[in-house]
Formats: structure tokens, sequence, C-alpha cells
């Protein structure tokens, strides 16, 4: 007869996500996972794998539940600049605040630590970006069509500008503890939607 599992996978999976976040990949041991979520060593990789599958899996996790609200503020009827405006500023934000900028955004805390070398990672990263970018220009293909957005401006050179911009806030955040350098490049970039 299988024996049933001691623990809920899916609250052992969240505990491991903010264990990662809060540490990165490698300055989180395999005794560092089984201590934090109280899980034996072998029923860990039983469920999920190798510390890298489940470093992947944490980092879905984290991308889905992210994305969620960018979806939602993004989507929204009526004009839609105040939307990306309100994003952005969200980001800087949460980029100069005391207690979220140490540990950062998962998704750029794996761009720098894994990407270069992990081509998974790197593939993360990348699928991240890409609904990131994809969320901005529709805003702005919108905000363009509404009149919102000058004519002549290009939806998508905007939306790749501004996603560059919000993964460099969280970089600068995370090493600077000024958040007038952080503020003040949100509000110059927010002129080129002006």
């Amino acid at each position: 007869m299988a024996r049933t599992k001691e623990f809920d996978p899916d609250a052992a999976l969240q505990s491991a996500l903010e264990l990662f976040w809060q540490r990165g990949y490698e300055a989180t041991s395999m005794a560092d996972l089984v201590a934090h979520l109280g899980i034996g060593k072998a029923s860990l990789y039983a469920t999920f794998g190798s510390k890298h599958e489940l470093y992947l899996r944490a980092l879905d996790r984290y991308e889905q539940s992210g994305l969620a609200p960018i979806v939602h503020e993004l989507s929204q009827p009526g004009p839609a600049l105040p939307a990306v405006r309100s994003l952005v500023r969200r980001y800087a934000r949460e980029a100069t605040d005391e207690q979220s900028r140490l540990q950062g955004c998962m998704i750029t805390n794996t761009a720098a630590e894994l990407a270069p070398h992990d081509p998974a990672a790197a593939r993360r990263v990348e699928r991240n970006w890409d609904h990131l970018e994809t969320l901005l220009h529709s805003a702005l293909v919108r905000a363009r069509g509404q009149g919102e957005l000058p004519p002549g401006r290009d939806p998508l050179a905007l939306a790749r500008t501004l996603l560059v911009l919000l993964q460099g806030l969280r970089v600068v955040g995370k090493a600077s503890a000024d958040p007038s350098r952080i503020r003040d490049a949100a509000e110059q970039a927010l002129t080129l939607l002006d």
C-alpha cells in the first residue's frame, strides 16, 4: 500500500519560493530547504526532484502570481495611460521600500544570478519579460487608439523601454539606498508617454 504524503506539496512549494526569493538559488542548500520546509530530504526529492527543479517550479509560481495583478491593472476599460503610469510608479515605490527593495524581484534576481549560465532559468526570465512587454504593448496600442498617445509614437518600442526601465529600477533598488535616483528615473521615463 502506498504511503500518503505527510505534507502539503502546495504549501511546501510556497515555502520554498519564499526561501529562494530571500536567499537566492546558490545560497540556498538542500539542508536549508529541508529545515525550512520541515520535510525529509527523500520526500523533497520524491515530490519535487532536484533543488534545481524545485527552484524552477517556485519561479513559475512567482511569475504566475506576479503577472496576475499587472494583467488586471493594464486591462481595465477606459484610459490606458494612467494604468501604465501607475504601474511604473508602483515599481518605483517597491524599489525604494526599505523592506521589499533588498529582497527584490525573483525574476530579476534570477536574471542576474542564473540566466547567464542556466538555459531553463533564462527561458523563464525571457517568458516573463515577454508577457510583461506584451501587456505594456497592448495597453500602449489601446492608448494610441484612444488618442492618449501621439500617433507617431511606437507602442512596441515604448513597451520595451518601459520593460527595461522596470527591471532596472529593481536592480538599482537592491543596491542603492537613494530613493531619489529611482523616483527621478521613473518620472523621466514617464515623460516619454506625453
